[in-house]
């Protein structure tokens, strides 16, 4: 078989695979957006580990270098570039609010056309831009590679992986306090859009860094777990 399938892309192939079933659970029926979440926290904990799990190969040949690369960032469209967008749609699927927005109700039907239109516009102008991100990342990866060597410290743009962590944010915050965060959800998708294609420069966490990250991912996952337990899907 073509590829690479041994213990230094595992972590990668469990994040699409994760990816791929938090898209269709996030669309499933009416919508499930929490459960969505719940899968993108995991690829993102899978993110936090994998670079460092390829790198304790010590005799991985150029291609595997290479295949790495380019097989993280495929998934990472996945899991940070599509999935947060079938969340958000979940998101306004599950809302009584948006419950029939397929439906052109005579007595609003401008209405009943703009919200879907425009939420279909942003999310795919989100995975537009993370496609763009992760492009940049991968040539500037190699030729950073090729004169410098060694792990980068810095990134340009924001990486696309920090989805994990701020899209439950504001599911979380949406489902704690009931009110509808529909909107508020495209709006941080837009800016987090405009943010992956920026020349903002933001440095590269740490061991410490990704610890505190996935702290925070852990205790997102328990408050959404403890109210979706507690006050139902």
């Amino acid at each position: 078989m073509i590829g690479v399938f041994d213990y230094t892309v595992i972590l990668t192939y469990l994040s699409a695979m994760a990816g791929v079933l938090g898209i269709i659970v996030s669309l499933y029926g009416n919508g499930h957006p929490y459960m969505g979440c719940f899968f993108l926290l995991f690829c993102g904990l899978c993110d936090a580990f994998d670079g460092k799990v390829a790198r304790k190969k010590k005799n991985r040949t150029d291609f595997e270098k290479s295949f790495g690369i380019q097989i993280d960032s495929l998934a990472d469209l996945i899991s940070f570039g599509v999935l947060p967008g079938a969340i958000g749609f979940g998101l306004v699927r599950a809302s009584e609010k948006y419950l029939d927005l397929p439906v052109l109700h005579p007595v609003d039907q401008d209405k009943a056309i703009l919200y879907p239109v425009l939420f279909i516009v942003i999310i795919i102008m989100y995975a537009l831009a993370a496609l763009v991100r992760l492009a940049y990342f991968n040539v500037t990866e190699e030729e950073r590679s090729r004169t410098e060597g060694g792990v980068r410290k810095t990134y340009v743009g924001l990486p696309v992986t920090s989805s994990a962590l701020i899209f439950p944010s504001v599911l979380l915050i949406r489902f704690i306090t009931r009110v509808d965060f529909t909107p508020i959800y495209f709006a941080v998708m837009v800016i987090t859009a405009f943010l992956f294609v920026s020349r903002v420069r933001i440095a590269k966490a740490g061991t410490r860094g990704i610890f505190i990250m996935i702290g925070i991912g852990v205790v997102e996952f328990g408050v959404m777990l403890y109210f979706l337990l507690t006050r139902g899907m």
